[in-house]
């Protein structure tokens, strides 16, 4: 009896075992073994591994590129924004010279009045020391005078405003006489001298 009742237990795990390699198959798509997978021979590991290195190389050897050439841009960028700064510093105070020069210029004309009386001379040496200072804080900050008169004409640095024939004191494309000073700050003209030049 104990005999029956073994061989049903055996059947029934039979059947179970059956209805589990069933089910693995349906979901796996594969018959389930009992043998283990076949484990891959050391050539074959070395050659993958072999491959995976090669791989990693390349993509290291793309991502060095790729961190040089960053490296470049960002200095490039710095470079950049140095020298706008530097521009920046040398050229800030164009805006307030633009806007000095015509009290400049009538401190000019009134120097350029004769004064008979005494009260007259010393108000003239007072604007004079005043002009004095003007020009020199002016030149310290790099901002001077364009000297054009009898030169040659060179529109960067001078506007024709009037023409005279030309003689043998002023030849032809001459600056001969200026109406209104230029200046320039640094190597920038802030304002063309107004001229007349010899044609």
């Amino acid at each position: 009896m104990a005999e029956k009742k073994d061989k049903k237990q055996l059947k029934q795990q039979k059947q179970s075992a059956k209805k589990v390699d069933k089910k693995a198959t349906k979901a796996t798509g594969k018959k389930a073994t009992k043998k283990a997978a076949k484990k891959p021979s050391s050539k074959e590991v070395i050659s993958q591994l072999k491959k995976q290195v090669a791989d990693l190389k390349k993509k290291n050897g793309s991502l060095d590129d790729q961190y040089l050439r960053a490296e470049a841009e960002m200095q490039n960028v710095q470079k950049h924004d140095a020298m706008d700064a530097q521009q920046i510093r040398k050229y800030s105070g164009q805006k307030l010279a633009k806007s000095i020069l015509p009290g400049l210029d009538n401190m000019e004309r009134a120097l350029a009045v004769k004064t008979p009386d005494k009260g007259g001379k010393q108000l003239k040496q007072g604007v004079k020391m005043v002009y004095d200072r003007l020009t020199q804080a002016l030149s310290e900050n790099g901002i001077k005078e364009v000297k054009v008169a009898g030169k040659p004409f060179n529109p960067e640095y001078a506007q024709a405003v009037q023409t005279v024939p030309a003689t043998k004191k002023h030849p032809a494309a001459q600056v001969v006489k200026v109406l209104q000073k230029g200046y320039r700050l640094h190597d920038r003209t802030l304002r063309p001298a107004m001229v007349v030049v010899a044609k």
